[in-house]
């Protein structure tokens, strides 16, 4: 029997040699594939994780070779994940980091991270700590007792947000969980927060590994080529449509299948409505495209989504506010055909499914239509659309306002001066619907709105994220006041890694988009401003809060410009371009607007019964809308 060479290491020594020798491939492009590792150490894992890491940078592999797994401190565990999140989407899911966090609530807050990759389908490696196998000291600090069972810790708080989970009680199990994890990361339908908890002893504990174990190993990621007969049916499909709209999701990104898009829109004549994950993949004034579709699309996708026969999804996963809440897409008899690598999205809305990788069904799906387009009045009608929602976003980014600017005028500054190439980054808020109305986007990589969660704090740790990804951009963050004082901090991060990105601060003292949503459904703005709660009424509808974010930002190590007009911001963002380090540039906007032309719908139920006028009036309109909503089947 042959002897199997092995080395003795802790499990932590073992699991950072092991990230260390793993590369993705695709297209003959390798990749390191977790190029490092965000922390944040606490008694968990400052004596596992963290001595394994220093061994690494210091010492390598404790056999003479070097192990190449730079640590970076992270300032929350929620944060490091989303800029963990931002790489990975930056990387077309082909690389991530992994993320340790300590026992309790160093792991318990990396849980809405978790959520947020899992939701947006990127890859992200969790190590989150937890409580002793052997259960020596029981109960540990931060352990939470629950007297259902002995082996529940908080850590089973990250197994629904997670596409791959386990727990670590012994050494050896590494093994198969770490090749499973990378399996689950590297795996575009299966993709999402993978997390291996790690008990504070086993991280610590000894075991001989067998060196095959740290050997290089390539993870590739095919392309999936498209069924012969669902091809077939798709093209038949969409030869016998009148009124055809490609809805582009972020497959089309990921699979870097944006040429072959347009080049199959511009043969086909199809119209290209985009979703915020697919935003770029046709640049705004590519002669197909008209914009964002849904709730907060421009009136140019949803006029054509109300007439389509039939939709070619391409990547995308019909959220809500893509179909409008169901009811985008108005045509009795709309049929589906969507082109997609997961089946769970390719089967939604009874669709004729095209399951394959986004490039390569496109390429072969532009083949079998080699010939077919769409009748030029159609393309006459698409331009005339297209044209018509131009001016409108040019009325829009030229408003003016007698106080502080409108937030679409500050995006019509930010249009100007940004580069093709610059990244915008958002989330949450009332941005993310005035970015997918107004916003011009040539390049897939220069705009990133996470709008499957859409996490309040996404935007400054995924600026750090984007920046580390891509540091050959400028990257750009968006935020309102409520998702700064969310999560700001890791701006501190930028300053001491030398990360440079610009900041831009819209303060309107509240929470414009909720406040906008809670006056059109009847609740009159209630709890939506940053005010003093009033000694007369009760009610937070006092004077307004004394919060100096731009103090703030300084405080945390950014330069800052403040900015009081439109021409003094875009003095401020060509400055911050120009400067060497992360920059804030601060303005105060309208909080009440005015806001883009709605063309879309959003189902949020009324109340059915209420005391207040506007609430049963908002209920009244509520119910129209209803009327409109459907099953697509």
């Amino acid at each position: 029997m042959t002897e199997v060479a092995t080395v003795r290491l802790t499990t932590s020594q073992a699991l950072v040699r092991f990230l260390a020798a793993q590369y993705s491939e695709r297209d003959g492009e390798e990749q390191r594939l977790v190029p490092g590792v965000w922390g944040i150490f606490g008694h968990g894992n400052v004596a596992g994780l963290g001595q394994a890491l220093l061994q690494a940078a210091t010492s390598g592999d404790g056999a003479g070779g070097p192990v190449d797994l730079p640590y970076y401190p992270a300032r929350n565990e929620q944060a490091m994940v989303h800029a963990s999140a931002a790489f990975a989407k930056m990387r077309d899911r082909l690389q991530t980091f992994a993320c340790t966090a300590s026992t309790g609530p160093g792991s318990t807050n990396m849980v809405t991270g978790a959520a947020l990759a899992t939701t947006n389908r990127l890859p992200v490696l969790l190590l989150p700590s937890d409580m002793f196998a052997t259960r020596g000291p029981d109960p540990v600090l931060q352990q939470l007792e629950d007297a259902r069972g002995g082996d529940v810790t908080v850590n089973d708080a990250l197994r629904p947000v997670s596409k791959y989970w386990d727990r670590i009680t012994r050494p050896e199990q590494l093994i198969p969980a770490a090749m499973a994890a990378m399996r689950v990361l590297t795996d575009p339908v299966e993709t999402g927060a993978v997390t291996l908890c790690l008990p504070q002893d086993v991280q610590a504990e000894a075991h001989d590994w067998p060196e095959e174990f740290f050997r290089r190993r390539v993870w590739h990621i095919d392309r999936p080529r498209p069924d012969a007969a669902a091809l077939a049916r798709a093209a038949e499909a969409l030869r016998g449509a009148r009124r055809p709209l490609i809805v582009a999701g972020g497959g089309a990104v990921y699979s870097r299948a944006t040429e072959e898009l347009r080049a199959f829109a511009a043969e086909t004549g199809i119209p290209v409505a985009d979703t915020h994950a697919g935003k770029g993949a046709v640049p705004w004034d590519h002669p197909c495209a008209v914009g964002g579709i849904g709730s907060t699309g421009t009136a140019a996708a949803n006029a054509l989504a109300r007439e389509a026969d039939v939709v070619l999804g391409v990547g995308t996963r019909y959220s809500d506010f893509t179909t409008a809440s169901h009811t985008a897409f108005a045509d009795p008899g709309v049929a589906f055909v969507n082109l997609n690598v997961a089946r769970l999205d390719a089967a939604k809305h009874a669709a004729v499914q095209l399951v394959a990788d986004a490039r390569v069904g496109l390429e072969e799906l532009r083949r079998e239509l080699r010939g077919w387009e769409v009748a030029p009045s159609y393309r006459e009608r698409t331009r005339a659309l297209a044209e018509e929602w131009a001016r409108t976003t040019d009325a829009c980014h030229a408003v003016e306002n007698d106080g502080p600017p409108a937030q679409t005028a500050v995006l019509g500054v930010l249009n100007d001066v940004l580069d093709d190439r610059d990244v915008v980054i958002n989330a949450a808020g009332s941005l993310p619907g005035d970015l997918q109305m107004l916003w011009r986007a040539r390049d897939p990589k220069a705009y990133n709105v996470e709008y499957a969660y859409s996490c309040m704090g996404y935007e400054v740790a995924a600026g750090l994220g984007t920046k580390m990804a891509a540091p050959d951009r400028e990257v750009v963050v968006l935020v309102g006041d409520g998702s700064y004082l969310m999560l700001s901090q890791e701006i501190t991060t930028m300053v001491a890694e030398g990360v440079k990105v610009v900041v831009v601060v819209l303060q309107n003292h509240g929470f414009a988009s909720i406040g906008s949503l809670s006056e059109g459904l009847g609740s009159q703005r209630f709890g939506t401003s940053y005010r003093y709660r009033s000694a007369g009424s009760g009610l937070l509808d006092g004077g307004t809060l004394p919060v100096d974010l731009a103090a703030n930002a300084a405080s945390l190590g950014a330069q800052v410009i403040r900015a009081e007009n439109l021409k003094e911001l875009r003095e401020g963002i060509e400055r911050a371009k120009a400067a060497e380090t992360t920059t804030v540039v601060h303005i105060e906007t309208d909080i009440n607007g005015p806001n883009p032309p709605s063309n879309g719908w959003w189902d949020v139920p009324v109340s059915e019964v209420s005391e207040l006028g506007s609430t049963r009036e908002a209920r009244r309109a509520y119910t129209e809308h209803k009327r409109a909503q459907r099953h697509y089947l």
